[in-house]
């Protein structure tokens, strides 16, 4: 079992910035890979960045140059560092890991609760 939890959202005016953090505990072994997704009132749930282990990050196209995803191995941690926010960024964000198991190397994704990221003057 992968516990996440995150932190770092808020309130912030167009233009700013903010950093999530996602805080994983319990039996982290065999994580391929890491990443945040949002979901705004009444739209789909959307991938943000993610990261696999050894690879590059993948960003959305509409965060690309605006959204930093990056991960702390010895803290358990990863983070995404939102900058140049916009009103359309505002959402629930979520992160997850994917665990592998078993012989088949099955995928296993743990979610944290999310946290909203409002962006409004």
């Amino acid at each position: 079992q992968v516990q996440l939890v995150e932190s770092g959202g808020g309130l912030v005016q167009p233009g700013g910035s903010l950093r999530l953090s996602c805080a994983a505990s319990g039996t982290i072994l065999s994580i391929n890979a890491v990443g945040w997704y949002r979901q705004a009132p009444g739209k789909q749930r959307d991938l943000v960045a993610s990261v696999t282990s050894g690879g590059s990050p993948n960003y959305a196209d509409s965060v690309k140059g605006r959204f930093t995803i990056s991960r702390d191995n010895a803290k358990n941690t990863v983070y995404l560092q939102m900058n140049s926010l916009k009103p359309e960024d505002t959402a629930v964000y979520y992160c997850y890991v994917d665990q592998i198991y078993g012989l088949k190397l099955q995928t296993l994704r743990y979610w944290g609760q999310g946290t909203q990221v409002t962006v409004s003057s």
